[in-house]
């Protein structure tokens, strides 16, 4: 029998009570857990491995978009998802469960805003016909469920199929493959995040389509999938025009050459010719010394009949006394403080350490040694200013990180590394050795911060998981934790497993270093930003360096002296047809700008007045500066470090307006072009013919001899001139605007 029609309202009401309540239940439900009745089948959709890799895959947890540290719009997922419990409750239980409905999961703000239903500032990520669109509707219909312990996790990464050479414009499919703890795998190409080194050379059209560029190189593809990463290294290559055969053929001074023509060979790049004896003697001296060769050294080396010539020069150049200062100026970048900040003596102290240790030439591995475990008096041992400048183990680790294993961590500081493996457990793993410094004594209190501070070890101290809030002990990076003595000095530890001779970071880094630094560019170039998504350009040259470092007793000079005999090192500057587009693999040299403070003296030898600093004695050189605070147009010009800036300090290599404006204009060079005391007045006083004037000068500005037309065409102009010193003052001025004055060939 039906209903009354006064039953109907009574029925209404039951039922709205029921929802009613089945709604309220639901909502005191989201503050814990969502209390859902499902299916224990494996298809249904989990959140740590389904749900994220889905939300990384889509640009939703990147930098720009909800990843960033304050999120978006309200919404924050942290960075690639390296957060499980912030990223499932920013969905699930934050502002007031409203991004999900169980009720109606299509309706879901999650869904809505990606699929463009809803106004999304990130546009459309998905489509409703999408399998990750099935995916997360999927995950709300069945409860919202998260891993449990019985869970398989992800393992590892990888790619198929495995790396190979390409032609230029060829495509290639690649699938990523997931592997797990059980021993199962998943193909996650469509949910995996693709980022190559070098876009013109090799691109991600879309997930798994890769396609090679025009032009001929090397890329590396990385792939990132909850956490983990792979990468894909090919090259492009063109139509080869050289044999194996041509390569043996070539002539070698010692082993680094026989690397680099092995992998010239992979590519098709044919090396340049040697250079002139000119250019390599000043070559030789401005990258080893910082100093142009002097007229006498030049004559003498041009006169030199032996075949050897070039590596007894080598000899010569490194025992030259500016070598210190030169290579001490190099470290201050990467240490030294701002006094205002630490004081002035106590960076005095530290410029007076740095330059006492290369004129000693102190091993890397002892150096690096004091320096990490100093202790006392900032006045007395410069490198406790170390300490003094960064005075948070976290501070410490950044620094320590990126000077001394060649790894950027401190993204990790707050994140997992976006490109790399490294976690926060690993950042507050290293600077766990560095929480027990103590100070005693003045402490900071810039702008005049000039008292004494003491560095001891104390007894105890930790630092904290910034999630976890609990202690985070001391860890090797990548190894598991360990547990130190309480009356052991933890960096000392740290010290030890650093400096060993099979750790694969510390002495990859420091050669990786010093190539760099006389090479123009590193073998992993940024110098110190090692991770498998910046692979090595020659990985097997950059482990035999480091090989040669460690059996040489990490000799600075020995290494130096090995990379200057190299025939790779004393290639020309000019290109060829087939390496004119190497730019990283040393089939040529590459030409760089002058230091500023190697500018700065070579002015001074050039125009024979010494450049005047302000607060320092009559004659004192730009390379001998303890502090980037004394006053210089020039050397800010060319890229002086901001003295504000903290270390370690990176220079632009770029040229710039205003540096060309600066040698152009600078009153100071002028000044010192049209000084009484100066070269120019010398060679215009001589009775001198005008042959020889030439030949005076271009010894001094260009380190060698002029060639007949040069000769000729600067005889003329100064036989020619009203006025003899004037010609000569225009000669120099224009020389010294030249590239090949400022650039190092």
């Amino acid at each position: 029998m039906a209903p009354s029609n006064q039953a109907i309202p009574v029925v209404l009401h039951a039922f709205t009570a029921i929802a009613f309540c089945l709604v309220c239940s639901l909502w005191v439900s989201l503050g814990s857990e969502p209390v859902v009745s499902v299916s224990k089948s494996e298809s249904v959709p989990k959140f740590e491995l389904d749900i994220q890799p889905i939300l990384t895959a889509r640009g939703c947890n990147s930098g720009p978009c909800h990843g960033k540290s304050r999120g978006q719009n309200g919404f924050a997922l942290s960075l690639f998802g390296f957060d499980s419990d912030m990223d499932y409750d920013s969905l699930v239980k934050n502002a007031r469960g409203r991004r999900i409905s169980l009720a109606n999961p299509h309706e879901s703000l999650l869904l809505t805003k990606a699929t463009g239903e809803l106004p999304h500032g990130g546009g459309i990520r998905l489509r409703t016909d999408d399998e990750d669109y099935k995916t997360l509707s999927r995950w709300i219909e069945t409860g919202l469920n998260r891993s449990t312990p019985q869970d398989p996790v992800l393992t590892k990464l990888d790619i198929q199929p495995e790396p190979r050479q390409l032609a230029p414009n060829e495509s290639i499919e690649i699938r990523v493959m997931a592997t797990y703890s059980d021993g199962s795998q998943r193909d996650v190409t469509q949910v995996t995040s693709y980022q190559s080194s070098d876009n013109g050379i090799l691109a991600t059209k879309h997930p798994g389509l890769l396609v090679a560029g025009a032009y001929v190189g090397e890329a590396s593809v990385m792939t990132r999938y909850m956490g983990h990463i792979a990468t894909w290294n090919s090259a492009v290559v063109a139509t080869r025009n050289h044999k194996p055969e041509d390569y043996a053929s070539l002539p070698q001074h010692n082993w680094i050459d026989g690397l680099v023509y092995q992998k010239l060979e992979q590519l098709d790049f044919w090396p340049s010719d040697l250079c002139s004896d000119e250019i390599f003697l000043r070559r030789l001296f401005v990258d080893a010394i910082g100093r142009l060769p002097r007229p006498d050294e030049v004559t003498a080396f041009m006169a030199d009949p032996s075949p050897e010539k070039r590596n007894q020069w080598i000899e010569y150049v490194l025992n030259q006394p500016e070598y210190a200062n030169f290579w001490a100026n190099k470290w201050a970048d990467l240490l030294r403080p701002n006094p205002y900040r630490v004081g002035i003596k106590a960076t005095y102290s530290l410029d007076t350490w740095l330059r006492d240790s290369f004129r000693n030439n102190l091993p890397h591995d002892q150096f690096v040694r004091e320096l990490l475990t100093a202790q006392g008096s900032t006045w007395r041992n410069g490198a406790t200013t170390f300490f003094r400048d960064r005075r948070e183990p976290e501070e410490i680790t950044s620094v320590v990180s990126q000077l001394f294993l060649g790894v950027r961590l401190e993204c990790a500081k707050c994140h997992q590394h976006p490109f790399e493996v490294y976690s926060q457990s690993d950042f507050y793993g290293i600077a766990a050795y560095f929480s027990k410094i103590g100070q005693k004594g003045v402490g900071l209190s810039p702008p005049i911060s000039g008292g004494e501070e003491i560095f001891f070890v104390k007894s105890s101290g930790d630092v904290k998981h910034p999630i976890t809030q609990k202690p985070v002990p001391p860890k090797p990076l990548r190894e598991q934790e360990i547990s130190i003595d309480t009356e052991t000095d933890p960096r000392q530890v740290f010290a030890d497993w650093l400096l060993k001779s099979d750790n694969p970071y510390f002495s990859r880094a420091a050669v990786n270093r010093l190539w760099g630094e006389v090479m123009g560019i590193g073998i992993v170039d940024a110098i110190d930003d090692f991770r498998a998504t910046n692979p090595p350009s020659n990985a097997l040259l950059l482990d035999r360096l480091a090989e040669h470092f460690v059996q040489t007793g990490f000799d600075n000079k020995e290494l130096l002296k090995t990379i200057f005999s190299s025939r790779i090192y004393q290639l020309s500057s000019i290109p060829n047809e087939s390496n004119k587009l190497d730019y990283r693999n040393f089939s040529r040299h590459y030409r760089k700008r002058m230091r500023a403070e190697v500018l700065a003296d070579a002015l001074s030898d050039v125009t024979g007045v010494p450049t005047s600093f302000e607060g320092t004695p009559a004659g004192t050189k730009a390379m001998e500066l303890w502090t980037f605070r004394i006053p210089s147009e020039l050397l800010d010009a060319f890229s002086r470090p901001d003295a504000n800036q903290d270390p370690p300090c990176e220079r632009l290599a770029d040229t710039t307006m205003s540096q060309s404006l600066h040698l152009m204009n600078s009153s100071q060079i002028q000044g010192r072009l049209t000084s009484d005391e100066g070269l120019c007045a010398e060679l215009a006083s001589k009775e001198t013919e005008p042959r020889e004037l030439v030949k005076a000068i271009y010894l001094r500005v260009y380190s060698r001899l002029p060639s007949m037309d040069e000769y000729r065409q600067i005889s003329d102009v100064i036989q020619s001139a009203n006025n003899k010193r004037h010609a000569i003052e225009d000669i120099v001025w224009s020389m010294i605007n030249s590239p090949e004055f400022s650039f190092i060939d």
